[in-house]
C-alpha cells in the first residue's frame, strides 16, 4: 500500500525540516557558508589571475615565507 502526500503538506513540512536544522545546527550553516565564500573567493583569484603572467614556484614560496 503507498502513502501519498498532497504537495501542500509536502512543502510545509520541508520548510518545518529546514528551519529545525537552521535553528539547531548554526554551526552546519555556518561551515556551509564559510566554504561557499571561500569557493567564489578562490574562483575570483583564479578568474583575475587567468590574464597575468606566469611566475617560478619558488618565487611563490619565497613571497609566502617572507610574508610570516
Amino acid at each position: 500500500m503507498a502513502t501519498t502526500i498532497d504537495d501542500g503538506k509536502l512543502k510545509k513540512m520541508l520548510k518545518a525540516a529546514m528551519i529545525e536544522v537552521l535553528e539547531e545546527r548554526r554551526d552546519l550553516v555556518k561551515d556551509i557558508v564559510e566554504e561557499a565564500l571561500e569557493d567564489i573567493a578562490l574562483a575570483r583569484a583564479i578568474e583575475e589571475g587567468v590574464g597575468t603572467d606566469s611566475v617560478s614556484r619558488d618565487a611563490v614560496f619565497a613571497i609566502l615565507e617572507n610574508a610570516q
